[in-house]
Parts: C-alpha cells; structure tokens; sequence
C-alpha cells in the first residue's frame, strides 16, 4: 500500500540544464554536415566518457584492476553490516515511529572502520587470504556497502507471516516462512541479472539515485568535496560522530522522558475534549495542523528531509496540504462515506457500528470468506485518510505513466533504442575487461526459487493455485524492462502493488493468503529485480567486478532474510501485546494494520464488494481518470507557457510521495517538509559549501543515532524485568501522557452510533 518516497530525483530546471549542456557539448562536432552519422560522433567526441554530463560529475573514468575488492576484509565487513542492519530494521519495522537504518549509514561508518582495519590488523594469511591487504580501497567500500543495503529493508513477504499471525491465527513453521522469504527475494534478483543488457550495461540506463552515491564514495576516497574543492573546518567522520552522539542522547526526551515532546499536539492539550480542534491539530488520529515535532524518528518516518530534493519534498507538501487538509476535511466533515461515525484518521477498518472491523466473524476456518455471514454482519468502512490513500494510489499509476509519455517520451524511446544497440561507453568498455556473470547463473536461481515457491504454495495450505503463482511473476516479468527503462532514465517507478491487488481480489475473491501471495510475488519481483538492477549499475560505475558483486549480493540478501525471521519470530515470542494498538513500547505493528487491512479489502472481501458500482467506495475508481488528466493538463499548460509555475509541479510525485498514509500521518509529513525547506532550500542556497560537506553526514549521523537510542531504552528501560526498570512516576507523568487523554489520543470520531443501531447501507 505505501510508496516510498524516492531519495534522488533530479527537478525539472536540473534536467533541462543537463540536456542544455549536452547540446552545448555536442556542437564540438559538425552535426549539420549530413555525411555525419550523430551517434558516431557523439562516441568520437566523447570516447573516455560517458556522454551524459550528470553522469561525467559523478563518476570516475578510469579504473585500476589491481585494486582489491574481493577481500576478506570486506566479506567481514560486509555480512556484518547485512546482519546488523537487517535485524536493527526489522525490529523497529514492528514500532511507531520508527526509525530506519539506511545504506548511507554502512557507507560512512564503514569507511573509518575499514582504515581503521589497515592501520591495526596484521597483515597475516588465513586460508589462503590475507586479513590485511593494504589501505581500505573504494572498491572494497562499494561491496560492503552494497552487501550492507541489499537486504537493509524489512523484507517484504515478513508481513504476509505477521498478517497470518495477528489477524487468521495462522502460524506455519520457519520452513515456510524461510521458503516464502527466499523466493520472493531472489526470484527479481535473477530477473535483473538476465535484463541487465537492457537496464544496465547502456549508457543511456543512467540511474540518477547512484550518482549520490558515486559522488558520496568519491569525496571519501579523495577527501575533497565535490565543486567546492577542499573545505575548512572539522573532517566529516567527527561531524559523524559529534552528531551522532547528540541523536543518542537527544532521543531519551522524546523517545523516554518526555514522550509528548514525539507528538507534541499543543493545540489540543489546551481543548482535549473538543473533537473538532483535536481533529485538526491531533497527530494520532488528526490532520497534524499543530506541525511541529521534536522527534528524529517522527520527522523521518518517510524518508530523511536531508535526503530528498527541494523540489520534491515541495510537491509531496503541496499534494499534502491539498488533500489531507482539504479534501479529507470537505468529505469528512459533509459525512461522505458516514465517516463521521468513525475517526478522521486511522489505519484500521470498521464496521458499521463504529468498531474495528472484526474479520474472525466473516471467514471460515481456513481463512476464506464466509457470505452468508459477511451479509449478516457489516459491510467494511474505512477512515477518511484510509480512504484517500487507496484514491492516490490508483492516481499514482496513471499518472507515472501519463507523465513519462509526455514529458519524457522523446528521451525515453530514443535512449531506449540506444540502449539496444548503441556504442559501449567508457564505463563499459572499463567493466568488459572483467570475467562477466554467465546468464545461466542467474536462470539456475530463477528456477530453483521457482520450486522453492511452488513447493511453499503447495506444502501448506494457502489456497494459491500454481497457475496464479505463475500469472504474478508475468506480470512482474511483462513490466520489468518498460518500467524499469523509466527509472533508470527518469528515476520514476510504477508500482505493481495496486494493479496486483486488483487482479487478484478478482480472480481469486475470498482468498485472503493467496492475494498477499500474489500481490507479493507480482509486484516485489519487479521491486527486487530493479533494486537489483540499480546496485549493479553502482557496481557497473565503480569498476567492481561482476563476480565478486553477485556473490556478495546472493549471499547478503540470504543471510539478511535468515536475519529477518529470527528477529520477527523473536518479537513475537518475547514482547507482550506485540501488534496490539495499546502496546506499552510503541510496537504497534503499523505496516501490518495496513497490510492486513489490505488483506481484508482485497482479499477476504474482494474488491467487487468494495469498489464496484453501487458499493461504498465507487467513487474511488474515478481517482485513475484524474491521474490521467493531471499531467495532461500541465503538459498543455507547458506548451502555452513554457516559463510557468507548472513546470515544478510533478504529478507522479504528489500522488506517489503522500501515499505513505497509512502508516504514517501528518506528524510525519509536516514536519519533514518543514526540515526539508530549512536545508534542502534554504542552506543549499546560502551556505552551499557546507551543505555539500555536511548535509548527508548530519542525515545518516542522526538515523543512525536514534536507532542505538531506541535499543538502549528499549533493552535496557523497557524491556527488562517486564517494564519495571523504569519508575512509575516517568511513566505516567504528564508529559508521557498528556497526548493520550485526549480526544485525538483517543481517536474519538465526531458521531457515534447508538445502542443496537448502525449506520450505512442496509444491503451488501
């Protein structure tokens, strides 16, 4: 359900300033004369680099070969951080708010760690290899940090396990539960490997988010800070840790001492009972307009505000501004829907007596739908900003595509064909010098992940038909190199998981595993394989060779997965009331309310009953229109007026980029818009230097820092001794409850519905 924000985008102004300057450069040959074939000249004139200028910024055009990469000091390194960074993950995955450690951080830390290990290690053999090899090389860097982040997020099929857990009362063995994991994982890696001729060896296949990272590994390795030269002041790696020990100790206010400083809803401390003030400036189950939170974990929830274009972060606040303070508002308070029966925000569903939706009553032993007492019971309602979400996305996917053809559909089909049959560039006449991946490596995991899935489907009992199995990887498959063709030039992705669900809740109503198993099959294995795909062309630009890159890969995402289960399964044994929306930690299972509600809507319920004509939500379908139309209009708009105000206003984005909602809320995204101006607008532009020096450092060092902070509490405060560590008078101070004794902790909705009375349709 939720869509990730992307971390890298170039803005409309950026890309054309690019496009100028390759015009510019390309006039070095005489393209008027007609006897000069265009692309033959571009090779010509640009044969030690690549011809694209964003690309010549960022990335090196030599390589040594002699430098080491495949070491024992990296693969130690490496399959450390993949266990860390999995665990550490996974277990915050299960809290709100959370906090993730991201690949940056592997990036930085690494680095000292690894000249550190030059400096200390003795330089002895040890089965063949050498401990010590010399000084920490970048191409060493590049694999640790690639094996570090190929497994770093919360691998997607562990909630279709917590779904089956919290809400069917199904828990199958860790056989399954690794089988399910694996072949999810792996199967889009092998489709990368097989398609990287089309998405990765063309120079025309750019993958903008990389060229941070190149820069970023750069700047490391020469120590000097990209278009400013060398910078005063203090290095980054004691910027790293000054910050990251402010973040360690800073998170014990918000996240233990002084919990209302996290959901510091002020307007409603002062009304606590007025649920229409609470409504509005509530961050539990409000719209957030109090704005102002002094929890990292909060502002991050989507994604660093350090880490996100201006022009994106403005977009995504603009997109949330208009519907979640106007349009959510319009509909909630003329009662569209009968939403006023329940809170204005949620992540749960209801039924029509303004309860949770309680799915136990309407399915059968084995989980599929009962309709005759579905009839009996309720029709499924869902909050306004529930609502709204599921609008969104289905404007997310017309709009990604409808923009794209528009605006880049030129780019796309000539770099497209280019990327068929056009002229290796430095960087891959750089990589052929290495043994390359044999393709039938990669169609031996296909296979076998393919017979680990069907045996998962089979084994046990999910109810999904190995035709269906097969139907979710093709359309996977059917969209992989299409899509994938406008990320790499575009850094845009479609996501599957909303055309999944659909076809799914109607080829298979009533089946609620077997949709999270499509859904999960249909739309990761395109995830994955152009996740895949992304780390290989990092690879493809740092010179890493091949071999070296698919081993660290398959052995990384494995192990991480492995990791994964154990803390999930650990979780679920060792924490009380773990996914109950009343627990005492914070380990709420957001991703999994929404996923399971999923699950109900597509799933047990189907979407015929949902958002056909005549049923509740009808009008939701129309949201794929509007996505149509939008970009169109501002294409036009930019025809007319070529130097209006439109031409910043991305469309995909602001549908895509608040599609996060549920889980997150608007503590989420207020906040972070507002960090994002503050140093993605304002001291990018006044103080660039140190912005270039500092900004992604200050980013990974407080992720990092509330994330230690959070273990600490919770392993040493929280935890232990059942909670009793900590005294009663922190725990029920005003402070750590001011927040919850109001309406808005509460989540009290603005009607209620009386006794033996319900509200909506009276047939489904």
């Amino acid at each position: 359900m939720s869509v990730e924000l992307q971390e890298a985008r170039y803005s409309p102004t950026d890309f054309e300033k690019d496009v100028k300057a390759q015009e510019v450069l390309l006039t070095i040959a005489d393209f008027d004369d007609p006897n000069i074939d265009r692309d033959e000249a571009v090779v010509g004139v640009l044969e030690d680099d690549s011809p694209y200028p964003e690309v010549r910024s960022a990335v090196a055009n030599t390589d040594d070969p002699s430098i080491p990469c495949n070491t024992f000091r990296a693969w130690v390194m490496g399959l450390a951080w993949a266990i860390l960074i999995a665990g550490l993950n996974q277990f915050f995955f299960f809290r709100y708010p959370s906090v993730g450690v991201s690949g940056i951080v592997a990036q930085l830390l690494s680095f000292p760690v690894g000249k550190a290990w030059a400096k200390v290690v003795p330089n002895v053999r040890i089965f063949g290899m050498h401990l010590n090899p010399g000084p920490f090389s970048i191409k060493e860097h590049v694999l640790v940090t690639i094996m570090a982040s190929v497994g770093a997020g919360s691998a997607y099929a562990t909630d279709i396990i917590a779904v089956q857990r919290v809400y069917y009362g199904e828990v199958y063995n860790f056989s399954y539960q690794w089988m399910l994991v694996m072949s999810t994982q792996l199967i889009g890696f092998s489709i990368g490997g097989i398609l990287r001729r089309f998405l990765v060896q063309p120079p025309s296949m750019i993958w903008p988010a990389n060229l941070v990272t190149c820069a970023l590994f750069n700047t490391l390795h020469s120590q000097t800070y990209a278009g400013i030269g060398s910078r005063g002041g203090i290095s980054r790696e004691r910027f790293f840790f000054y910050a990251w020990g402010c973040g360690v100790l800073w998170y014990f206010m918000p996240g233990y001492l002084f919990q209302g400083l996290s959901y510091f809803s002020w307007v409603c401390w002062i009304a606590p009972n007025n649920i229409v003030v609470n409504q509005m400036f509530g961050y539990v189950s409000g719209m957030g307009m109090s704005m102002i939170t002094f929890d990292w974990a909060q502002i991050t929830y989507i994604g660093s505000p350090l880490a996100t274009p201006w022009w994106a972060e403005a977009n995504v606040a603009v997109g949330f501004v208009f519907f979640f303070w106007l349009v959510v508002p319009a509909l909630y308070y003329t009662n569209v829907w009968d939403s006023q029966y329940m809170p204005i925000s949620s992540r749960t569903s209801f039924d029509n007596t303004g309860n949770s939706y309680n799915i136990t009553r309407i399915i059968n032993s084995d989980a599929s739908l009962n309709l005759t007492a579905y009839q009996e019971y309720s029709p499924l309602f869902l909050s306004t900003t529930f609502a709204m979400s599921y609008g969104l996305s289905f404007a997310s996917i017309t709009a990604t595509l409808m923009h794209a053809f528009l605006f880049f559909r030129k780019q796309i089909w000539i770099q497209s064909r280019r990327s068929m049959h056009e002229q290796p560039d430095i960087h891959a006449r750089l990589m052929s010098k290495y043994k390359q991946v044999p393709e039938w490596w990669y169609m031996i995991i296909l296979v076998l992940m393919f017979v680990i899935g069907v045996v998962t489907i089979e084994v046990w009992h999910t109810e999904f038909p190995v035709w269906a199995f097969v139907l979710s990887l093709l359309i996977a498959f059917f969209y992989v190199v299409p899509i994938g063709m406008i990320q790499a030039i575009t850094n845009q992705q479609v996501g599957l998981n909303v055309i999944t669900e659909l076809v799914v809740g109607y080829a298979l109503p009533g089946r609620p595993l077997a949709m999270m198993m499509f859904k999960t099959w249909g739309y990761i294995t395109m995830y994955q394989a152009l996740t895949f795909a992304s780390d290989f062309k990092l690879g493809h630009y740092m010179k890493v060779p091949p071999r070296t890159m698919f081993w660290g890969q398959v052995v990384a995402t494995v192990i991480a997965g492995t990791v994964q289960l154990g803390v999930q399964a650990w979780m679920f044994t060792n924490i009380p009331d773990i996914c109950s929306p009343t627990q005492k930690n914070g380990f709420i299972c957001p991703n999994t309310e929404v996923f399971g509600t999923a699950s109900f809507i597509w799933g047990v319920i189907g979407p015929q009953r949902q958002f056909s004509s005549g049923q509740v939500y009808h009008a939701l379908v129309y949201f794929f229109l509007i996505g149509t139309i939008c970009p169109v209009v501002a294409w036009v708009i930019t025809l007319k007026w070529p130097n209006s105000f439109i031409r910043y206003v991305n469309f995909p984005v602001i549908f895509s980029g608040i599609g996060a909602i549920p889980p997150a809320s608007a503590v989420n995204y207020v906040p972070w818009a507002i960090v994002g101006f503050i140093f993605q607008y304002v001291i990018r532009r006044k103080h660039f230097s140190w912005w270039t020096k500092y900004n992604y450092v200050l980013s990974a060092a407080m992720d990092s820092g509330v994330a230690v902070s959070i273990i600490l509490i919770f392993f040493c405060l929280q935890y232990p001794n059942n909670g009793t560590i900590a005294s009663n008078t922190i725990q029920s101070w005003w402070g750590n409850t001011v927040f919850l004794k109001t309406a808005d902790g509460q989540a009290l909705p603005l009607l209620t519905v009386s006794e033996g009375s319900t509200f909506g349709p009276t047939t489904w």
